[in-house]
């Protein structure tokens, strides 16, 4: 049963003072993440293989695979579903297909870019839409680059890369997730199907300024980084009032960072996202001037495949389809394989969060509809 897949996790990362989670790629909570995967697709007949990117593959048969899975990692004090709810799913599934369908149940690594800042890291490796030379640079909070993680955990880095081997082993890919927003608390609906993803992207933004003493300079005399980063974010939210776009500084750096110092500079994080394209453009051009603007990931928008939606949706019973803002792991190989998704009602609305739930019947109900299409296909 898909509650005691989610009961077997509980306690991995989760912080005992908030209820969130802390499992970012290759720490010690992402390393008793991977053995209980490793142990329960060995328990369930499942070969399980790292990739050169360090993705997890337990497979079935030769291939190739209907595919289905999601990402294990999350955001800073994140919520229990996002990412391994779509991944207990897929184990419980299995339990209710025949065992002679080919198979894989993918965990994909560094999805939410909690650690390394670029997101679907692993799915964008895979597929060859990030540098390998410059993803091995890419450095954490702590100085850590994600080479040395990466061998630290006993994965070479020096051959990351495309992988089209396990590309082409895969015949479709399917997603579930729990959803994040409150469409389907809405309509209804205990699940929803994938229609679209938003393009969205990240940018490092920063301020300049000048390191002087808290008690002895005039404000008028200050040059203060966070003023500047201040009026910015100011800026930006007043300039998307009434819009449907959205713009998030959920990340920033402060230097000296002393109490009584004045901010020398400000390193701020941008994620924007729209409904097209030219109204993201919108966002990062109307940045005012006074910081450096640097683009560090950029999704597309993206519209997964139709034939394989019209499918599920047939198999299904026509569940309401569903655009979403967030961005998936199914959204970076919807350019080279037949992609789609299946939201799980979240009754809060709230995700990235303690607070991100989802009932017990709706994730069991989307374990039935995830055995029967991919059964079904």
């Amino acid at each position: 049963m898909i509650g005691q897949l989610l009961e077997e996790i509980a306690g991995i990362g989760r912080d005992p003072g908030t209820g969130g989670y802390n499992r970012f790629t290759y720490d010690e909570a992402d390393t008793q993440l991977r053995e209980w995967f490793a142990d329960t697709a060995g328990a369930k007949g499942l070969e399980v293989h790292a990739d050169r990117n360090g993705n997890l593959w337990a497979v079935r048969g030769p291939g190739p695979w209907i595919a289905t899975g999601s990402h294990l990692d999350s955001v800073p004090n994140g919520g229990a579903f996002d990412g391994p709810l779509g991944i207990a799913s897929a184990f419980a599934a299995l339990d209710l297909m025949e065992p002679t369908v080919d198979v894989a149940v993918v965990a994909f690594a560094e999805e939410e870019g909690a650690r390394f800042g670029v997101p679907c890291l692993g799915s964008r490796l895979l597929t060859g839409k990030v540098d390998a030379a410059q993803a091995r640079q890419l450095v954490d909070h702590g100085g850590t680059t994600l080479a040395e993680a990466m061998a630290r955990a006993g994965h070479d880095p020096d051959q990351i890369g495309t992988d089209p081997d396990w590309l082409a082993g895969i015949s479709f890919f399917l997603e579930l997730h729990i959803e994040q927003g409150r469409g389907l608390v809405d309509l209804g609906a205990p699940l929803g199907l994938g229609e679209s993803i938003w393009p969205h992207g990240r940018w490092r933004l920063e301020f300049p300024g000048q390191a002087d003493h808290a008690g002895t300079t005039r404000m008028e005399d200050r040059d203060d980084a966070v003023v500047r980063f201040a009026r910015t974010v100011l800026a930006v939210s007043d300039g998307l009032s009434g819009s449907s776009s959205r713009a998030t500084f959920g990340r920033l750096q402060v230097e000296p960072n002393g109490t009584n110092a004045i901010p020398s500079r400000v390193i701020a994080w941008l994620d924007a996202r729209a409904q097209d394209e030219g109204n993201l453009a919108k966002i990062i051009d109307s940045l005012p001037d006074g910081s450096s603007v640097a683009n560090e990931s950029f999704s597309p928008a993206v519209a997964f495949d139709t034939t394989l939606s019209d499918q599920v949706s047939a198999l299904l019973g026509h569940p309401p389809p569903l655009p979403t803002a967030a961005g998936h792991d199914a959204g970076v190989l919807a350019s080279h394989v037949p992609t789609g998704m299946i939201f799980v009602r979240n009754p809060t609305g709230v995700s990235h969060s303690p607070a991100e739930w989802a009932d017990p019947d709706d994730c069991q109900a989307g374990v039935v509809a995830l055995a029967k299409v991919l059964s079904s296909l």
